[in-house]
């Protein structure tokens, strides 16, 4: 796990910032080595929050980072709301008004990512999550 070893505490011992932080930071690296380039992470403007904006090829991909200790609650990915998912359309229109992406496409994910002690963290990822079309 990328950031367990800074923090020294045990999964359970995690706060819910630092357990984002550890999933967020098992997202980029995840994403980093399957070829994203990561833009942002932690994007703010006046919509909310965007965990990490990467580029997948011809893409821009707006990501969402769900992280839990366990399942007993549900997926990660079953958080997202659909007040979410139109929050991060909202983002993702303000991301391009502030940056030119040229002719790339918009993807939004989610990495649903679970840790366990002692055996580390395992990500889904869902690809073209959720979206409208009405950003595009």
């Amino acid at each position: 796990m990328v950031a367990m070893a800074q923090t020294r505490k045990s999964v359970e011992e995690l706060t819910r910032k630092e357990l984002g932080r550890c999933g967020e930071n098992a997202g980029a690296v995840y994403l980093t080595r399957r070829g994203y380039d990561i833009l942002a992470r932690n994007w703010r403007c006046s919509a909310g929050e965007v965990d990490i904006v990467a580029r997948d090829e011809d893409m821009l991909v707006f990501v969402e980072v769900k992280t839990r200790k366990g399942t007993d609650h549900g997926f990660p990915h079953e958080a997202v709301t659909p007040e979410k998912r139109d929050r991060y359309e909202r983002i993702a229109l303000q991301f391009l008004g502030e940056y030119e992406t040229g002719d790339l496409q918009i993807r939004f994910d989610i990495l649903g990512i679970t840790i366990k002690e002692g055996a580390g963290a395992a990500i889904r990822h869902h690809m073209n999550a959720f979206g409208s079309g009405e950003v595009l």
